[in-house]
């Protein structure tokens, strides 16, 4: 017991040190590695590398645990390995790199999030789905096809790099003329973020294993490959129906109204629940649609 009071007295007497001459460079020291810190925590939350670092933190283990027990032949392979530990990161986070260093090339000073208004940028994405939902009505009666994508906290990933970017407010009018059949856009699906069209005709690779109906087209194939594995959600208008659906994390739920559309999307990209399971919260509240897929 009185180890334990020696060493929590040296600890205490030590930390007096440090922050005795604890001044103001010290304070912003601190405050910009949080900062840095926190971004990097935003960072992995909007992507999908949370999966990577449990990896590399089980071979973080692994390697404390051969060097414990000295095993000297995994010792010298994992000693190989760490030396090009930064290229290996480098390669696993490519995407997540280069999705960090392009947000931070487009921050605008005037629009941050912890600064920014709140109750706008709700307003933003509540004009954004009023504008959905009535595109998709029009192209539903006119059966024109439609393949737009929401995301959300996870990163898309290469999807967005594989169309024409867009910096757009989202409308009804500009949905309405990019999904027009002669439009060079038309084809393949858009991707809107915080309320605005960022990419237009993005091509989702399609998985041939995936066991889907067969009355599955393409467009609707694509918005499930485009959920999958992350929180995105897709809406599809069908060319030959004139149906509208919804697709979350690989599932498609078909025969959406107008009205639970624009329900669905409001609970999905507005409410603070919504992190939670789609698809379960779908099979408690859906009513018209029917699943596929």
């Amino acid at each position: 017991m009185e180890n334990i009071i020696n060493t929590v007295r040296n600890w205490l007497i030590t930390a007096q040190g440090v922050f005795s001459g604890f001044g103001i460079l010290d304070a912003l020291d601190v405050i910009f590695v949080a900062v840095i810190l926190y971004l990097i925590v935003v960072q992995i939350r909007r992507t999908q590398s949370l999966q990577i670092m449990k990896g590399v933190l089980i071979v973080i283990l692994c390697y404390l645990g051969v060097n414990l027990l000295d095993l000297r032949v995994s010792q010298s392979i994992f000693r190989i390995s760490m030396s090009n530990l930064l290229l290996i990161v480098v390669i696993l986070f490519n995407n997540e790199f280069r999705s960090f260093i392009s947000r931070v090339g487009q921050v605008k000073f005037s629009n941050l999030r912890m600064f920014g208004n709140f109750a706008n940028r709700e307003q933003e994405m509540v004009n954004t789905i009023n504008a959905t939902v009535r595109a998709c009505e029009s192209m539903s009666e006119d059966r024109i096809g439609s393949l737009i994508v929401f995301q959300r906290k996870a990163h898309l990933g290469d999807l967005e790099h594989t169309g024409v970017p867009i910096d757009a407010i989202t409308t009804t009018e500009m949905l309405l003329s990019i999904f027009f059949p002669d439009f060079a856009l038309h084809d393949g699906a858009i991707i809107i973020r915080d309320g605005k069209i960022v990419a237009a005709r993005c091509v989702v690779p399609l998985k041939t294993d995936r066991e889907v109906s067969e009355k599955v087209g393409t467009r609707h194939r694509a918005a499930m490959e485009a959920t999958r594995g992350c929180d995105a959600i897709a809406v599809v208008t069908s060319e030959e129906t004139g149906i509208i659906s919804i697709a979350e994390n690989g599932e498609l739920f078909r025969g959406i109204t107008d009205a639970e559309l624009r329900e669905k999307l409001m609970l999905y990209l507005l409410e603070e629940d919504a992190e939670k399971p789609i698809a379960t919260k779908f099979r408690k509240i859906f009513k018209g649609g029917k699943k596929n897929g």
